[in-house]
């Protein structure tokens, strides 16, 4: 009897443990199915765009998506803009177009994005060490006030900026651009570089200052270089919200200062949207944007995540 029993345990508990891994088995497919499903949705804009951009009307039209299956490949959209392999080499106007728009891009974007993280990271460290009073406003109000400008339509701008930009011979101007961008970001810049600030030791800037450093130097040579990721992720996320900016580049510049995202929507023709040639400079545009993201990805889950645990 007793020999009975306990292989009567033994076989239960085997059956649980099999029910155990069975479950965290289909567990584990669900999740991976999950995350399966999930990276298809977020990347198949971009796997449309730069099949669009290899095709000719009658493809877009009929919807065809697998490439050498539903069409043959062309290079009708790169052709257009003068970056196919068979007129690289050539004199394209409209290529020379799409680098001036390119540098412009370029320099916004970081322009804006690193002026917007010096700054933002020096708001963000008064904040984070020191107490402020202004009128009814305290630390936390003064917080919120940043943050609360990003609830602002640029639209409602509009007007205001035509005006002081035309006052100031801003328009049309590389850096009225950079200083737009740069107050549009800063808000975001703040909240990321405060919560930063705050997993930072406060008796480090006290050990520092002991040492014989003064509030820069502990700034810039002990607590900066902590703060690194946190940086990281700031100025990706502004660079990425510059580089995409449309609104203020289509309404405060007209020729010198145009940049991607303008020239993106101006592929228009006499009968109707180009959606080869806007794919290509869709694709051109998105490209510097994935590799720097790529490059820096561990800094920017560090900086995100990096107040998310407090000890």
């Amino acid at each position: 009897m007793a020999a009975e029993a306990t292989a009567s345990s033994l076989a239960s508990a085997d059956s649980g443990a099999s029910a155990r891994r069975t479950k965290w088995l289909l567990g584990r497919i669900g999740i991976y199915a999950a995350l399966v499903f999930w990276a298809f949705v977020s990347l198949f804009p971009v796997y449309w765009t730069i099949t669009t951009s290899m095709k000719v009307a009658r493809n877009v039209q009929q919807g065809a998506l697998i490439p050498f299956v539903d069409y043959q490949p062309n290079w009708l959209g790169w052709r257009s803009l003068g970056l196919s392999p068979d007129t690289i080499g050539n004199v394209s106007t409209v290529r020379e177009e799409f680098l001036n728009r390119f540098l412009n891009s370029v320099y916004t974007a970081f322009g804006a994005s690193a002026l917007a993280v010096l700054l933002g990271a020096l708001a963000a460290y008064g904040l984070s060490r020191y107490q402020y009073k202004f009128l009814w406003m305290r630390n936390q109000d003064l917080g919120f006030f940043f943050l609360s400008q990003l609830i602002l339509p640029p639209v409602v701008l509009a007007l205001p900026f035509l005006v002081l930009y035309r006052e100031l011979a801003l328009l049309d101007s590389t850096i009225g651009l950079i200083l737009l961008y740069t107050l549009t970001v800063l808000p975001i810049v703040i909240w990321i570089m405060k919560d930063q600030f705050d997993t930072i030791p406060v008796e480090l800037d006290e050990a520092a200052q002991v040492d014989g450093l003064g509030p820069w130097g502990t700034f810039f040579r002990i607590i900066l270089p902590m703060a690194l990721p946190g940086m990281v992720a700031a100025f990706i996320l502004s660079l990425i919200l510059c580089w995409n900016e449309y609104f203020f580049a289509a309404l405060l510049t007209s020729t010198n200062a145009k940049t991607l995202p303008v020239m993106v929507a101006s592929q228009t023709g006499s009968q109707g949207i180009n959606w080869w040639s806007m794919a290509a400079l869709s694709t051109a545009a998105i490209a510097p944007l994935v590799i720097v993201g790529v490059l820096l990805e561990r800094f920017i889950i560090r900086g995100l995540t990096a107040g998310s645990v407090k000890g």
